[in-house]
């Protein structure tokens, strides 16, 4: 399944050997032209990676044609295609499982073809995983915001995300919470092995998630943070493809049950300050109060901006992100219950949760 014709290392070129703490780099690559470049050099800029594998999952693009000349300057850069994909498999699941198997560190770091790896990152990664004993490191990126919608849904979410994941609870072994970020997930190989890697999570949209709670369920510790700093990624760069993305995870991210997201819909909108604007209309006093209590939780979401270092003037984007949350977590909880996702021009079937069969 590679391609290591063209590959210097299979042309002979010395590469040492791999140490007990080198670091072997996957990549699942479906349609990443514009961005795999960058996320192929940054990794290539880290002494602790020992190789590179991009895994080219049934491209139409020129992703596989980008890789091949990046070869020609970077000799442990190797690219793999993943061949077709086997029922009951998510396209990404299977294409880190076929670099798995060609990978030959101590290591394995799994990341996403969009993320940006700053100076240092995989040192600091090792050194961290080496301090904390952890035998799975996550980081949760740097989010790069650039139109309307990514800077009003994108900080939303990830501070949703952070009250139900928080950094404390899942880094604590003594607390049944786990996560990870598929963006950054760098884990133990014996680890990988020991509970299943990749085909024990096949069919899960949320594999990183999945990943963490096998080995936090088997005994081993977890180290999950802030990538600020680290790793930086611009997920979507067009409105539908956000709009795809988070309607393929918010659910399962949000619980993966009807009553969970009755409480996120029931916490996030803003009844109260509505319904005292619409009283308003007849009552002036009511409509004051309306304003106030809506400027109020508009503040509130400011500060936990700032507490997340995101930047405070995304207060303004506060209620198209609201409406844009609201709107999209209600689209992932229909798909879910149909059985039908979509991603990257594939269809998956799901399976809906029992309470909602």
């Amino acid at each position: 399944m590679s391609t290591d014709a063209h590959n210097p290392i299979a042309s002979g070129t010395c590469v040492p050997a791999p140490t007990p703490s080198s670091v072997t780099a996957i990549v699942p690559a479906r349609n990443e032209e514009p961005v795999i470049a960058a996320c192929i050099t940054s990794l290539a800029g880290q002494p602790e990676i020992y190789e590179i594998l991009v895994v080219n999952d049934q491209s139409t693009d020129a992703t596989a044609s980008v890789v091949r000349n990046l070869m020609e300057k970077i000799p442990n850069l190797r690219l793999l295609e993943s061949g077709e994909l086997p029922d009951g498999w998510v396209g990404k699941n299977h294409a880190l499982w076929v670099g798995v198997q060609q990978a030959k560190s101590a290591w394995l770091l799994f990341t996403d073809a969009d993320a940006e790896h700053l100076q240092d990152s995989v040192s600091l990664a090792l050194q961290t995983a080496e301090q904390q004993h952890a035998s799975l490191l996550s980081y949760s990126p740097e989010q790069m915001t650039v139109t309307w919608y990514e800077k009003a849904l994108i900080p939303y979410i990830y501070l949703r995300l952070a009250k139900r994941f928080s950094y404390e609870k899942v880094n604590d072994p003594n607390s049944p919470a786990a996560a990870a970020n598929g963006q950054f997930l760098m884990i133990r190989r014996d680890v990988y092995d020991a509970i299943g890697g990749h085909s024990a999570v096949a069919g899960e949209v949320l594999e990183d998630v999945a990943l963490a709670m096998r080995a936090k369920a088997a005994g081993h510790r977890i180290s999950f943070g802030s990538g600020k700093g680290l790793v930086r990624v611009r997920m979507y760069r067009s409105f539908p493809e956000m709009w795809q993305g988070w309607e393929k995870n918010l659910y399962r991210l949000m619980g993966g049950t009807p009553w969970a997201v009755f409480r996120e819909l029931e916490s996030n909108l803003p009844w109260i300050p509505v319904l005292l604007i619409v009283l308003g209309l007849k009552y002036p006093i009511l409509l004051f109060l309306g304003v106030l209590l809506l400027i109020a939780r508009q503040m509130g979401y400011g500060l936990d901006l700032v507490r997340n270092q995101y930047p405070f003037s995304f207060i303004f984007y506060y209620v198209p992100a609201v409406a844009l949350y609201v709107a999209v977590l209600w689209a992932s909880y229909r798909s879910h219950v149909h059985g039908r996702i979509e991603w990257k021009g594939r269809e998956y079937s799901v399976r809906a949760p029992e309470s909602a069969r």
